[in-house]
C-alpha cells in the first residue's frame, strides 16, 4: 500500500464523523444555513428588492420570494455579466458556469468564493466515504481519469467563464493532479472525437484505477480503448476498481459497461450541479443518494402534481415524505434564491435524509395525459431487459400523435448493441412494464385511446450523430429520455436500419 492509500484512511475516519455530525442533524442545519443566506441576501439588490431584511422565518421567505427558473433571475445575472457587484450575492463571482440544460438555453450560473469550496469538498468526501466503508484504498495510488469539460476559460468580460467541470479541475488538490489525466493540454482540446483520441493515446498504457465521467461518454472511451487495444478494459487497466459517475441514471447502461469492462466493479454516484453540489452516494448498503443539507444551500420541494398550480406548497426538509416525487428548489450561496433547478426527486430514507433523482420537471410525455416520467421509462427497461441477453446504447421515446394508420402510440427509438432475437416480445414485454409503471398509460392503452408502444431500432452510433448535430457531443451533454413532440425523434429516424 502506498503512502496516499495509507493516509487517506485515517483522513476517511475524519470526514465519517464530520458527517455524521450534521447528517443526524439535517433539520437544524438547514435553518442555520437559512438564517445565514438571508443575512447575507440582505446586502445585495436582489435583497433589497425583495425586502429581506422582513425576512425571518421561511413563510416570510416564501411570501417575499417566488419561486423561479433561470429566466426569472437572468435580469440580475445580466447586471453580474456587466461586471456590477452586489447583485445576487456580495461582491462578484468567481466564475459564471456556463451550462445548456436539455430544456432550455444556454445558462450561466455563478459560482462565488463561498459556494467554490463544496464543489471540491462533496466530491471528495464521496470518495473518502467510499474508502470508510470498504476500507478499499489502493485506487489513490494509481492514476484517475476526469471525463470533463475544457479547463480553459474566457476570460474577455469581467467574469470568467466556463463548464463547471473545466472551472473545478482548477480545484483539484495538489496531491492528486499528479495522479490525474488527461494533461491539461488534452482536456483543453475543444471537439470532443479529437480529445478522445488524444485520451485513448494517453492513457492506454497507463495504470488507470479510477475513471470518472457520464456514462455514455465513458462507454464511448472504452469502445475506442478496445478498438485500439483489442482488449477488454479490465485487461488494458487490471487494478481499475473504482467508477464514479453522475448526471445520468447508470442503469440503462451498467450492463454494456460492465460488458466492456470484463467484470462487474464498484461504482459511486454524484449530484453534482452548477448550482451547487447536491448529493452523493455514501454507502453501498442503502438505496439513494445523501442530501447535503450542510453545503451552503437551502432547499424547499415542490410536489411535482402541484408544480403548476398557482399556489403551490414549498415545504421544508421536516414537511417531505417518503415516494413522493418532488421538484428541487435552491436557494444558495452562489446568489441563487428560490431557484427550481430543473430536477425532480424522490426521498427513499429520512434518517438520514436520502434522495433518488427520477427526471427533470419539464421533461415528460403526456400527449395523451398520461404523464409518463424519466424514472418510469427506465425501470420499464430495466424490468423488460432482465434476465434477456439484450445490450442498449441509448434511448428516448416520443409520442406519435398522428401515424399514417391506426391510434397514436409511444414511440421508443432505441440503439441496441445487442438486438432483441423476438423484437415483438421484447416490445410487449417492455409496454406490460410501462402500464405497471403508469396507471394513466395503462388505462390509455386498455381502454383503446392508444395502442401498445412501438420500438424503432436505430443504426450503430446514431446518437452520437445525433448529439453532434446539435453541438452536444461528449462533456457534460445527456440525451433527453422523454418529449412532448417529435423534433429529437425526427432527427433520429434519419438513422434507422
Amino acid at each position: 500500500m502506498g503512502i496516499k492509500a495509507a493516509l487517506s484512511k485515517p483522513l476517511a475516519a475524519i470526514i465519517a464523523a464530520k458527517n455524521a455530525a450534521w447528517k443526524n442533524h439535517a433539520i437544524q442545519t438547514q435553518n442555520r444555513i437559512f438564517k445565514e443566506l438571508v443575512a447575507e441576501g440582505q446586502k445585495t439588490l436582489f435583497g433589497k428588492d425583495h425586502q429581506f431584511k422582513d425576512i425571518h422565518t421561511p413563510k416570510d421567505f416564501k411570501q417575499a420570494v417566488a419561486f423561479q427558473d433561470y429566466e426569472g433571475l437572468k435580469p440580475y445575472i445580466d447586471k453580474i455579466q456587466k461586471g456590477e457587484k452586489d447583485i445576487l450575492w456580495t461582491g462578484k463571482p468567481l466564475y459564471l458556469s456556463k451550462t445548456s440544460g436539455t430544456t432550455s438555453g444556454v445558462k450561466y450560473i455563478p459560482i462565488t468564493k463561498a459556494s467554490i469550496p463544496f464543489h471540491i469538498s462533496a466530491a471528495r468526501d464521496a470518495l473518502l466515504m467510499y474508502i470508510h466503508e470498504t476500507g478499499k484504498s489502493s485506487f489513490v495510488d494509481g492514476n484517475m481519469i476526469f471525463l470533463s469539460g475544457s479547463p480553459k476559460l474566457n476570460t474577455d468580460g469581467p467574469v470568467p467563464t466556463g463548464r463547471l467541470s473545466g472551472i473545478v479541475n482548477h480545484y483539484v488538490p495538489s496531491y492528486l493532479r499528479t495522479n490525474q489525466l488527461p494533461s491539461y493540454n488534452t482536456n483543453c482540446i475543444e471537439d470532443w472525437e479529437e480529445k478522445l483520441d488524444a485520451i485513448v493515446n494517453e492513457t492506454s498504457a497507463k495504470d488507470m484505477r479510477l475513471i470518472s465521467g457520464i456514462p455514455p461518454w465513458v462507454q464511448m472511451y472504452f469502445d475506442k480503448l478496445s478498438a485500439k487495444t483489442g482488449k477488454p478494459i479490465k485487461d488494458i487497466f487490471p487494478h481499475f476498481s473504482l467508477f464514479v459517475y453522475g448526471g445520468v441514471n447508470y442503469e440503462p447502461y451498467r450492463q454494456r459497461i460492465e460488458n466492456s469492462i470484463g467484470k462487474k466493479i464498484d461504482s459511486i454516484e454524484l449530484y453534482p450541479a452548477s448550482e451547487g453540489f447536491i448529493a452523493y452516494q455514501d454507502t453501498r448498503e442503502e438505496e439513494g443518494l445523501l442530501l447535503l443539507t450542510n453545503a451552503g444551500m437551502y432547499y424547499e420541494f415542490i410536489p411535482v402534481n402541484e408544480y403548476y398550480q398557482e399556489n403551490p406548497s414549498r415545504l421544508q426538509l421536516s414537511e417531505v415524505k417518503i415516494g413522493i416525487n418532488y421538484a428541487l428548489i435552491l436557494s444558495t450561496n452562489a446568489g441563487l434564491w428560490g431557484y427550481s433547478i430543473g430536477d425532480t426527486i424522490r426521498f427513499v430514507s429520512l434518517q438520514p435524509y436520502r434522495i433518488v433523482v427520477t427526471g427533470r420537471i419539464k421533461q415528460f410525455l403526456s400527449a395523451f395525459g398520461e404523464h409518463v416520467i424519466v424514472e418510469e421509462v427506465e425501470k420499464a427497461l430495466r424490468s423488460a431487459s432482465e434476465n434477456e441477453k439484450i445490450e442498449i446504447i441509448e434511448f428516448t421515446v416520443a409520442p406519435q400523435v398522428a401515424p399514417a394508420s391506426g391510434l397514436p402510440y409511444h414511440e421508443w427509438l432505441i440503439e441496441f448493441a445487442q438486438i432483441p432475437e423476438n423484437m415483438n416480445a421484447f416490445a410487449k414485454k417492455l409496454d406490460d412494464a410501462l402500464r405497471t409503471q403508469n396507471i394513466y398509460y395503462n388505462d390509455l392503452v386498455g381502454g383503446n385511446v392508444i395502442q401498445n408502444l412501438k420500438i424503432t431500432c436505430l443504426k450503430k452510433d446514431a446518437f452520437i450523430y445525433y448529439m453532434k448535430s446539435q453541438g452536444k457531443l461528449g462533456g457534460q451533454n445527456k440525451v433527453p429520455r422523454l418529449s412532448n413532440d417529435r423534433k429529437i425523434a425526427d432527427e433520429l429516424s434519419k438513422f434507422t436500419f
